[in-house]
C-alpha cells in the first residue's frame, strides 16, 4: 500500500466531488464545508488563506401566490434549510489573471452563487478579497431581458408589496413575530448583492461599463478595445470584500409569477460548476487590435446552473501588473450562454487542443444529470467577434448517451501532445468510469472502457505524465490508478516506495470517503481530500477540530513502456524500500519533468521535483548526481563524455552562450535549492560576487565549488543578455526620437549608467559584442546629456548622501559629513533589472534567490530561444517598440511577489 509523505487536517469536511484544486502558482484550494481551505504544499503546516462562504438573501426574480407553493416545481425551494450555505465546486485561473500576476480562485456556492477572489497580496491580512460576483451580474443581464423564456405565457403584474422572499400575502398570518424578526435582522446583517441592485436595474437595466478593485485606466490613456461598441453584457463589479455600498429595500415590487417561472428563473441562477479556460492570446492582426503589434490576453470562465445552460465570461489579463493598492482594472463581459443539456450541468472541462493553427481552439467537456456528456469546440477569435449573447461561440462535436441515465459527477479532459488529439475521462455517480480517445480534426472518438472501478460516486478524476495515467478517487474511500496503453486501460498499484517519507503517525487513519484528486504541476506528486469517521475520533479533541485532512503522496515511481528494459548505467548502494526499476523510473519521470519546463510558455513550478531530489539526496546523493548529470548531458552537452559531476561541468560551462534562458532559469533553481540548500540565498549572492574555483574563502568541497562555479557563469550570462537587450533596446529608442517615460505594463531600458559601469568592472569577462555595444551606448548618451544627467546620480533614500556603484546586488551610501565628520552609511538594495537604488515602495520579491526588484524585466527577455543569445544588436523593431513587462526573477524565472510577513500564506514555486 502506497504510504503518504505529507498530510494535514481539515477543520470542515467536503460534501462535494472535485473539492480540491491545485493553482500554476503553487496552492492548493479546498471546498471544505462553509470554508475554502488554502494551502501551501510545500509548508503545509505553516500559513493558511481563507474564504469564508455567509448567507445572502434570494434575488427578487417574482412573486409567486401561496397556494402555488406547494408545487412540485418548487418544493427544492421551500423546503430548504440549509443554515449555512457551503461550497460546491473551486477552480483556479491561470498564472497572471489576477492584479500581481497571480491566480483568481472561482468559488460556486450551494446557494448558485459564483465569486472570483483574489490573494490578499497587499491588504496583509489571511482572508482571501473578493473581486466580482458574477451571479449578480448574470441577475442583472436576465432582468433586463425579463427571463426571456417563449415557453412560459407572461404573467400579470403584482401591485401588492410582497417580501424579499417572494409570495405574495401578509407575512403576519404564516410566520411568527419572532421569525420576522430574525428575517429583519438577517436582511441587514449579510450581504444582499441580488437587492443591492435589484428593482432599479430592472427597469433601467444593466450598467454600461466595468473595474475591478481599480479607479479605471490612466488618464488620457488609449484602451485596447480601441473604443469599439459590443454588444456583449458589460457589467460593473463590486470592491472590496463585497460589502453592500447602499441599503437594501426590504419591500419593492414585483411581477407575480407562476411557479413554474419561479423554477425557470431560478435554475437559470441557480450555478452548480465552475471551470477556467486556460489562456488564450490573440495577436493585433487576428483581434484587430488597433495599437501597433498588441495583443489580447483573456481567460474564459464556464459556469454550469441547473437549467443546463452554460454562461461563459471573458476575463482579460490585466493591461499591467502591480503589488500596490491602486490597481489596473480589468474587463469581464459575458459572452454567450450555451444551452448544453435539458437537465443540470454537474461537470466541466477545458483544454487547450494542440493544433497547427494560428490561432488558439478551446475543447469543452460538458456532463449532465440525465447522464449525457457532449464535447464542443470553440475558436480563439470567435470569443472575441461573439455579438449574440443567446448564441455562445462553441460548436458540438461529440454526444455521449448513456442509456442508464447515470449522472456524471466528474470530467477530465486532455489534449495530448499530438496534433488534435484528446482524452476525456468520465466518471459516474455509479462508481463507473469511461475514457475516450478522440481526434478533432476528423471528428472520430473511440470509448476505452467503461470500468466498474469503485462502488460509490466517483469524486475525482485526473490525468498525469501526458496522458499514460490516471488516478481516480470515490465516495467508497478508494483511490486508484490507471494505465491507458493504446486504447485499452488498465488498473495498476500506486507506487508504495516513498522518498524521504516523513512522520504522520500523529494523525488517524479512520477516512470513511475520498471527495476529490489533484496531480501536482511536475506530475510527481498527487494530493487528495479525505473525510474522518467522526465516530471512531476521540469526540473531546479530535472530532472538533480534525473532520478531514490532505494527504500527498508520490507518484514519480510509475513504469512506463518505454522503460521496461532500460537499467541504471553506475552501481550505487540499494536504498530502502526500492528496487533497482523503481529507480530507473523515477529516473525517467524526473528528466521528463523537467523537459516539460523547457518550454517558457509553462509556468516555473517545480517544488515536486526539488522536493523529490531532496528526499533522494538524503539517502542517496549518488542516485541524485547520476539524474542530474544525465539532464545536463542532455540538456546542454552536444558531445559525449564520461558521466560524472566532475567531467559534465565543465563542459556544460562552456553551452551556456548556446542555452535558452528558460534552461538558465532551471539550472539556477537546481543549484539553490538541491546542491547548496544549506546555504542562504543572501550568503550565495554574496559569493557570487566575486567567485572562483580556487577561492580559499568558500569552504566547501571541491564538488560543491565546482556546482557555485556553474551557477556564477549561469547568472553572469542572463546578466549579460539582459544588459545586452537593454543596450540595444536604448539604442532604438534613442533612433526613433522616443521619450524616457514608460507606461505602465511596458518596458523601457533604464539604469544604463549602472550597466556600463558594470560592464567595465567586468571588461575581462564579458563578451567582445557586448563591450562594442556598450561603446555605442557612450555616444547615444552625449546626444541626450541633459535628459539624463539625473540618472547617472544615485543618493540614499535616507540620508540623500551619494551612492557609489560599487556591486550589481547592493549600494552603500558614503554618508552625510556632520561636525567634520562622516554619518551613518547605509546598504541600500539594487534592482536585480535595472542595477538602480531601490526605492522606498512596495518592491516585487523572487522566492528563490531573495533579490529585490522595483522595475520589472522585458518579456522577450524570457522567450530568447537557443542559439539567440550572442546577437545582441537584436533589439525591437522601429514597428514594435514596445515590449511588455513581465513579473518573473530574470535570474530564476519565477513569479516575483509581494513580500509576506511569516504569519501569511506566501506561495512557494520552488
Amino acid at each position: 500500500m502506497a504510504s503518504r509523505f505529507q498530510a494535514v487536517t481539515l477543520v470542515d469536511s467536503p460534501s462535494y466531488p472535485n473539492s480540491i484544486a491545485w493553482s500554476d502558482e503553487n496552492l492548493i484550494a479546498v471546498a471544505s464545508g462553509h470554508l475554502v481551505t488554502i494551502l501551501n504544499p510545500a509548508l503545509p503546516f505553516g500559513p493558511r488563506g481563507l474564504i469564508s462562504i455567509n448567507r445572502s438573501e434570494p434575488y427578487p426574480i417574482g412573486a409567486v401566490k401561496r397556494e402555488d407553493l406547494a408545487s412540485g416545481c418548487l418544493l427544492p425551494t421551500t423546503l430548504n434549510r440549509d443554515p449555512r450555505p457551503s461550497v460546491r465546486s473551486v477552480s483556479w485561473s491561470n498564472l497572471g489573471m489576477a492584479p500581481n500576476s497571480g491566480c483568481f480562485l472561482a468559488v460556486c456556492t450551494t446557494e448558485g452563487r459564483v465569486k472570483l477572489y483574489r490573494p490578499p497580496f497587499c491588504d496583509f491580512c489571511a482572508e482571501w478579497i473578493e473581486v466580482l460576483d458574477l451571479t449578480d451580474r448574470l441577475y442583472d443581464y436576465l432582468a433586463s431581458i425579463s427571463f426571456e423564456d417563449p415557453d412560459i405565457p407572461p404573467s400579470e403584474i403584482s401591485n401588492e408589496p410582497v417580501t424579499n422572499h417572494g409570495y405574495v400575502d401578509d407575512p403576519t398570518d404564516s410566520v411568527s413575530m419572532k421569525e420576522q424578526k430574525r428575517r429583519k435582522v438577517n436582511n441587514f446583517g449579510v450581504r444582499n448583492a441580488g437587492l443591492e441592485t435589484s428593482c432599479d436595474q430592472i427597469s433601467h437595466g444593466p450598467s454600461p461599463s466595468l473595474e475591478l478593485e481599480g479607479q479605471g485606466p490612466p488618464e488620457g490613456r488609449c484602451t485596447k478595445s480601441g473604443g469599439r461598441k459590443s454588444s456583449h453584457q458589460i457589467v460593473p463589479a463590486t470592491r472590496g470584500r463585497g460589502r453592500s455600498a447602499k441599503k437594501p429595500p426590504e419591500v419593492c415590487i414585483l411581477p407575480l409569477i407562476t411557479a413554474d417561472q419561479y423554477a425557470s428563473r431560478s435554475a437559470m441562477l441557480s450555478s452548480l460548476v465552475v471551470a477556467w479556460s486556460p489562456l488564450l492570446k490573440l495577436s493585433s492582426r487576428i483581434c484587430g487590435a488597433p495599437e501597433i503589434n498588441s495583443s489580447i490576453c483573456f481567460s474564459l470562465l464556464a459556469v454550469g446552473s441547473k437549467s443546463g445552460k452554460i454562461s461563459f465570461w471573458r476575463i482579460n489579463v490585466p493591461e499591467y501588473y502591480s503589488i500596490e493598492q491602486s490597481l489596473a482594472p480589468t474587463r469581464v463581459e459575458l459572452i454567450g450562454i450555451l444551452k448544453a443539456h435539458s437537465s443540470w450541468v454537474t461537470a466541466i472541462s477545458c483544454a487547450l487542443l494542440a493544433s497547427d493553427s494560428s490561432t488558439p481552439q478551446v475543447l469543452l467537456a460538458t456532463g449532465s444529470s440525465d447522464g449525457s456528456v457532449r464535447i464542443w469546440i470553440g475558436h480563439g477569435e470567435e470569443f472575441l467577434k461573439s455579438t449574440e449573447v443567446n448564441n455562445a461561440p462553441f460548436y458540438p462535436l461529440k454526444e455521449i448517451v448513456n442509456i442508464y441515465a447515470v449522472p456524471v459527477s466528474v470530467l477530465s479532459l486532455m489534449p495530448t501532445q499530438s496534433l488534435h488529439k484528446m482524452l476525456l475521462a468520465v466518471g459516474r455517480t455509479s462508481g463507473a468510469i469511461e475514457v475516450w480517445i478522440g481526434d478533432t480534426s476528423v471528428k472520430t472518438f473511440d470509448k476505452a472502457g467503461p470500468y466498474d472501478a469503485h462502488d460509490q460516486v466517483v469524486t475525482g478524476l485526473a490525468w498525469a505524465f501526458d496522458g499514460c495515467f490516471l488516478y481516480s478517487c470515490s465516495q467508497d474511500n478508494f483511490v486508484r490508478s490507471w494505465s491507458l496503453r493504446g486504447s485499452s486501460l488498465s488498473e495498476m498499484p500506486i507506487p508504495s516506495s516513498s522518498p524521504g517519507l516523513r512522520s504522520v503517525s500523529d494523525m488517524p487513519d479512520v477516512f470513511i470517503s475520498c471527495l476529490g484528486l489533484v496531480v501536482s504541476p511536475s506530475n510527481l506528486a498527487v494530493a487528495m481530500v479525505r473525510s474522518f469517521d467522526v465516530n471512531q475520533l476521540d469526540h473531546m479533541y479530535e472530532a472538533r477540530l480534525q473532520k478531514a485532512a490532505v494527504e500527498f503522496f508520490w507518484i514519480g515511481g510509475h513504469q512506463k513502456d518505454i522503460l521496461s528494459n532500460t537499467s541504471l548505467e553506475f552501481d550505487i548502494e540499494p536504498l530502502p524500500g526500492f528496487t533497482e526499476k523503481e529507480l530507473v523510473y523515477w529516473e525517467s519521470n524526473i528528466l521528463w519533468s523537467l523537459k516539460q519546463y523547457e518550454h517558457w510558455d509553462k509556468p516555473l513550478v517545480i517544488w515536486d521535483i526539488v522536493a523529490a531530489l531532496l528526499a533522494f539526496k538524503w539517502s542517496a546523493p549518488d542516485y541524485v548526481d547520476h539524474v542530474l548529470v544525465k539532464w545536463l548531458s542532455s540538456s546542454y552537452v552536444d558531445v559525449h563524455v564520461e558521466r560524472s559531476i566532475g567531467k559534465v561541468l565543465p563542459h556544460v560551462c562552456k553551452s551556456f552562450c548556446k542555452a535558452a534562458s528558460r534552461q538558465l532559469h532551471l539550472l539556477n533553481i537546481i543549484c539553490r535549492q538541491v546542491i547548496l540548500p544549506e546555504l542562504k540565498a543572501d550568503e550565495i549572492n554574496s559569493n557570487l560576487l566575486n567567485f572562483t574555483v580556487d577561492n580559499p574563502n568558500f569552504a566547501q568541497d571541491k564538488q560543491h565549488k565546482l556546482w557555485m562555479d556553474l551557477l556564477s557563469r549561469s547568472e553572469k550570462e542572463l546578466r549579460e543578455r539582459l544588459v545586452g537587450f537593454s543596450f540595444s533596446a536604448y539604442r532604438s529608442f534613442a533612433s526613433n526620437s522616443a521619450t524616457t517615460s514608460s507606461e505602465p505594463g511596458y518596458w523601457y531600458p533604464f539604469g544604463m549608467a549602472q550597466m556600463e559601469q558594470w560592464v567595465a568592472n567586468n571588461n575581462h569577462q564579458v563578451h567582445d559584442q557586448l563591450k562594442v555595444v556598450a561603446t555605442e551606448i557612450k555616444t547615444c548618451k552625449r546626444s541626450r546629456c541633459i535628459e539624463l544627467a539625473e540618472e547617472d546620480k544615485e543618493q540614499c533614500s535616507y540620508c540623500s548622501a551619494p551612492v557609489p556603484f560599487e556591486s550589481p546586488e547592493f549600494g552603500v551610501c558614503r554618508g552625510m559629513e556632520s561636525n567634520g565628520s562622516s554619518g551613518q552609511k547605509h546598504k541600500l538594495a539594487r534592482c536585480a533589472v535595472t542595477m538602480q537604488v531601490c526605492p522606498i515602495t512596495p518592491l516585487w520579491l523572487c522566492k528563490c534567490c531573495q533579490r529585490w526588484i522595483s522595475k520589472l524585466a522585458p518579456e522577450s527577455l524570457f522567450k530568447m530561444p537557443q542559439q539567440h543569445c550572442l546577437d545582441y544588436k537584436f533589439s525591437p523593431e522601429p514597428s514594435s517598440i514596445k515590449v511588455a513587462s513581465k513579473p518573473q526573477c530574470p535570474f530564476c524565472g519565477i513569479l516575483l511577489q509581494r513580500s509576506q510577513p511569516e504569519f501569511l500564506l506566501s506561495p512557494l514555486p520552488v
